[in-house]
């Protein structure tokens, strides 16, 4: 059988279960059994399948996925993430579009606590967007920032996406986790600096009203007791990973127990919050591992049966520049991103378009961020973007075309961003050349 064909048969098989409804894991589960009977043997093939399965979760690296999702469901069943929000709507004061700064900067910062993209969304839809539409903010700065932050989870660390993805295509986890943190800072910058633009512009994009002012001894107070110590847990465990003291694992662990010693503090560490936090953590981390399970052997599949050797040969006979590559795969993932979700976008993908992009000369580090990006650019694309239907769902009264037209803004600065980091490289790369 032709590469082309090979391809075409396992793509397509996993395509064809995805639109009849079926998970996403166990699409690709009995797409492997299919696959080992035409390409491996037979019973050879399934006995081989299983023993992947056992090596594919005994790895060390996979530990921290568990623990930063812990880490985000403590800090939002615990209530620290209406501290901390409640606390930056304080320090902007009266300013023109403050629930719009204070949802960049509040999704920005639950975004490198959560680790989920539409916990992000719902989280700062639920708390954020009601007052802003009562205060008769414009969809261009109320759903879009919300809905832009969302996708931020995905880079900044920790982020359990990226460490999935970094284990997946065998990636050191520390320098992905680290090469995300200063586009998701730059990205929340811009997106603060659009909010400006647009509302200097267009006065009642955001319309102006008094708020009680709050003295600087006030400020300070709400600052040291509600904002630093979780600012300091991410620095830390940014920081820990950055200067060798700590693996990812430890570092993680060294998050989920600073989370629970502020929530502790703060007198909101109950066992209804631990509970709840200890289901939802052990809900999503099955499925991640069900995942890697099925995509071991996927990743195979690709390589015995001449698939992914045909693809990266058939693209370099072509002789195109890298830069033109790049641009074609992040068109492919922003397609793929209006129909999947990110983690069927990983697992389709990873076995293809690594080999493919380190065969041009590119750094792996620097397209897994790449590529993260562009898949939460996915999550918030027409005509089915997860992160949309959960705006959705929060705010009632809108339609998909209204926080379309409010999100696309956003992800046009987004976008724009990646092809600055394609001739910049070091943007993503600096802080990982550090941690070397």
């Amino acid at each position: 059988m032709t590469w082309y064909l090979s391809l075409s048969l396992l793509i397509g098989l996993i395509m064809s279960m995805m639109l009849v409804r079926i998970p996403i894991a166990f699409a690709f589960l009995l797409t492997n059994l299919i696959g080992v009977f035409i390409f491996m043997g037979g019973h050879f093939g399934v006995v081989q399948m299983a023993a992947n399965m056992t090596s594919a979760l005994t790895r060390y690296s996979f530990v921290p996925i568990p623990l930063f999702l812990l880490m985000g469901e403590l800090f939002f069943h615990t209530g620290i993430a209406k501290r901390v929000f409640s606390v930056v709507d304080g320090l902007l004061g009266n300013v023109r579009g403050r629930l719009a700064y204070v949802s960049v900067a509040g999704g920005t910062i639950f975004a490198s606590l959560s680790g989920s993209s539409l916990a992000n969304v719902a989280m700062m839809g639920s708390s954020m967007y009601p007052e802003m539409e009562r205060r008769n903010y414009k969809p261009i700065v109320s759903l879009g920032p919300i809905i832009a932050t969302g996708g931020l989870a995905a880079v900044i660390p920790p982020s359990g996406l990226a460490v999935l993805l970094g284990s997946l295509a065998g990636l050191n986890i520390g320098q992905l986790l680290l090469a995300g943190f200063l586009p998701g800072v730059i990205l929340a910058l811009l997106y603060a600096a659009f909010v400006f633009g647009w509302t200097f512009f267009d006065r009642d994009a955001a319309p102006a009203y008094d708020v009680e002012p709050l003295s600087l001894r006030e400020k300070l107070r709400l600052t040291v007791t509600d904002l630093l110590p979780m600012l300091s847990i991410i620095l830390m465990v940014v920081g820990l990973i950055i200067f060798g003291i700590a693996t990812p694992t430890e570092s993680a662990t060294f998050g989920v127990v600073g989370v629970v010693l502020v929530a502790a503090l703060f007198r909101s560490l109950t066992v209804e919050a631990i509970v709840k936090s200890a289901i939802g953590a052990m809900r999503i981390t099955a499925m991640i591992f069900m995942i890697i399970l099925t995509s071991t052997t996927f990743s195979q599949l690709l390589a015995i049966s001449g698939a992914t050797s045909g693809l990266i040969g058939w693209t370099q006979s072509f002789d195109a520049p890298p830069v033109v590559i790049l641009m074609l795969i992040g068109l492919l993932l922003l397609l793929m991103g209006a129909f999947m979700e990110p983690v069927g976008i990983m697992m389709v993908t990873i076995p293809i378009l690594f080999p493919l992009v380190v065969s041009v000369g590119t750094d792996p580090i620097w397209f897994a961020v790449f590529m993260l990006i562009f898949i939460e650019v996915g999550l918030c694309t027409p005509p089915i973007g997860l992160a949309l239907f959960v705006m959705l769902g929060v705010t009632k009264n809108k339609t998909l075309a209204d926080v379309s037209v409010a999100v696309a803004p956003y992800l046009l600065i987004t976008v724009l961003f990646l092809a600055v980091t394609i001739f910049f490289p070091q943007i993503m790369l600096a802080l990982p050349s550090l941690m070397q």
